[in-house]
């Protein structure tokens, strides 16, 4: 992927980031895997898993999206500092 590819990249993911419906819809998600986890018995060691990796994932959606975001910024700042150069 080269730089304006990266830039974009991260430009789409903060505009997802910062949709109001996308942070319901993952916090939605969230709780319930919590949920689901909070009220399995101790003996569903299957169903604590999948609710855990379930939380596990969505936590890896968002901290992807806001990796995209700060690779952009490292590209911007980047490119700032060599036009003042």
């Amino acid at each position: 992927m080269n730089e304006e590819q990266l830039v974009q990249l991260g430009t789409d993911s903060e505009a997802l980031l910062n949709t109001e419906a996308f942070g319901r819809t993952i916090n939605t998600l969230v709780d319930a895997a919590i949920q689901g986890f909070l009220g399995s018995a101790s003996d569903e060691g299957d169903k604590r898993e999948k609710a855990y990796h379930h939380c596990q994932a969505l936590s890896d959606i968002v901290a992807t999206l806001k990796q995209q975001v700060e690779v952009r910024d490292q590209i911007d700042s980047k490119a700032t500092t060599t036009e003042e150069e």
